[in-house]
């Protein structure tokens, strides 16, 4: 490893352990990338360039006074601007928010503090983690380090950008619909949106409250893996956090596994060079796997209407007052999606929350009956240039947006896990991805 290259967290952090290299080293480092990054990606809202040196410092102080240490002890990170930190803005993309210090820190960010971890900055994203493009009417746009004409993919874009552009190795995202998903898909990065519940929210910015999830991007499995099992876990200060221990070891057996192939998602209006890295993944598995075949989908455009009414009624009332109060404030496209938001019935709302167990039923039944993981793309095409999905509040949004979301809103209405996956490159250079859905 090297300090442009640091490998894995594990391999940092054990560097760290074994004084081959500091934290004090391993965070001048990523502050340098950041910086000097900054003017191609746009990753960062703020780089906190003091509290993240003093951090090192206390990391180093605590490996020569032979402290316990956690399992990312010393290795800088950066997250997306809504986690709480005592002391520290939490801004959340937004203008409204830009001036908002942290009575507190969040659970996610006390365990990773807890785990070793430091923190060099907050991350940009999508104004309150609305928009899958990754556009932001405050901050500009994060830029795709593969191809900066492209969209990194939203709301999580300065994860997607900060993790695919080498500046750290992983950071915090959130998926209300896809926006961990995404933002790994167009960076070419690893991303997990775990299973409803399974992670506390307990200081995390709330958008939709009954599918939000906070997870990791990173540059390979065992990273975001690791990241997942360090911020997993029950919390007394998150009712609706799974009491379950956090996940197990990863294992590179895959003979028992039987996978499923949404076939019909690629062949109808999926872009041709998706559905050819889908055949190639489905031959390079077949060999090693118990059984694959082709798995009939439910009505997925219809799950993904349902997730979509679910979390725009859930995001109107979280911003029921500041839209009252201070319209003007949030950008054009987030106003009129909020105003919309406003206009959905009660009566349909409810309703969609009703139908949400039945469905979760049938598609267990139909999806994992004879199958113990699913694979789909993770968007209908390849990422879009910004200039061709850049809409603002035109009469297109909505058509951007659900074309956006149309294979990830799904399986966050029903609440099941996902691991994104690179698999491919195409013939312009731009990552090719799938998901990966458990039950």
């Amino acid at each position: 490893m090297s300090l442009d290259n640091p490998g894995t967290l594990a391999e940092a952090a054990r560097a760290v352990k074994e004084r081959r290299i500091s934290s004090w080293e391993l965070t001048t480092a990523a502050l340098h990338r950041a910086k000097t990054r900054q003017d191609r990606l746009n990753a960062f809202i703020e780089i906190e360039e003091e509290a993240a040196l003093s951090a090192a410092r206390r990391a180093d102080d605590a490996l020569a006074r032979g402290e316990p240490l956690g399992p990312l002890h010393g290795v800088p990170l950066a997250h997306k601007d809504m986690y709480d930190r005592m002391g520290f803005v939490t801004g959340c993309g937004s203008k409204i928010r830009a001036n908002h210090v942290a009575p507190e820190t969040s659970t996610v960010m006390q365990r990773l503090e807890t785990a070793g971890a430091i923190s060099i900055g907050r991350l940009n994203m999508s104004e309150f983690a609305m928009g899958p493009t990754g556009h932001n009417a405050h901050h500009g746009r994060a830029l795709n380090p593969i191809d900066p004409a492209r969209i990194t993919g939203g709301s999580s874009s300065g994860s997607g950008s900060a993790v695919g552009g080498g500046v750290v190795l992983a950071a915090l995202g959130s998926d209300t619909g896809g926006s961990i998903r995404l933002p790994a898909a167009c960076c070419g990065v690893v991303g997990i949106k775990p299973t409803q519940g399974r992670v506390s929210r307990h200081g995390v910015m709330p958008l939709s409250f009954s599918q939000d999830c906070v997870g990791p991007l990173a540059r390979s499995v065992d990273d975001a893996y690791l990241l997942l099992q360090t911020i997993s876990g029950p919390d007394d200060r998150d009712t609706t956090c799974a009491q379950a221990a956090p996940p197990e070891a990863l294992t590179d057996d895959l003979s028992a596994l039987r996978i499923g192939i949404f076939r019909g998602l690629f062949e109808t209006g999926v872009e041709d060079e998706i559905a050819v890295a889908l055949g190639t993944v489905s031959r390079v598995l077949a060999g090693d796997v118990a059984s694959l075949q082709d798995t009939p989908g439910m009505d997925l455009p219809a799950i993904a209407e349902l997730a979509n009414v679910v979390a725009m009624a859930e995001a109107g009332t979280v911003h029921f007052d500041w839209m009252r109060e201070r319209p003007e404030d949030y950008g054009p496209q987030i106003r009129m999606r909020l105003s919309q938001s406003l206009a959905i019935p009660a009566p349909i709302y409810l309703r969609a929350l009703q139908i949400r167990a039945t469905m979760l039923q049938a598609f267990l039944q139909n999806g994992f009956g004879e199958n113990d993981v699913l694979i789909a793309p993770v968007t209908p095409f390849l990422p879009p240039l910004s200039s061709d999905v850049d809409i603002g509040a035109s009469p297109k949004m909505n058509t951007v947006v659900s074309a956006m979301t149309s294979f990830t809103r799904p399986f966050s209405f029903l609440g099941l896990p996902v691991v994104t996956l690179p698999v491919a490159v195409s013939a312009g250079g731009l990552p090719i991805a799938i998901q990966i859905i458990a039950r």
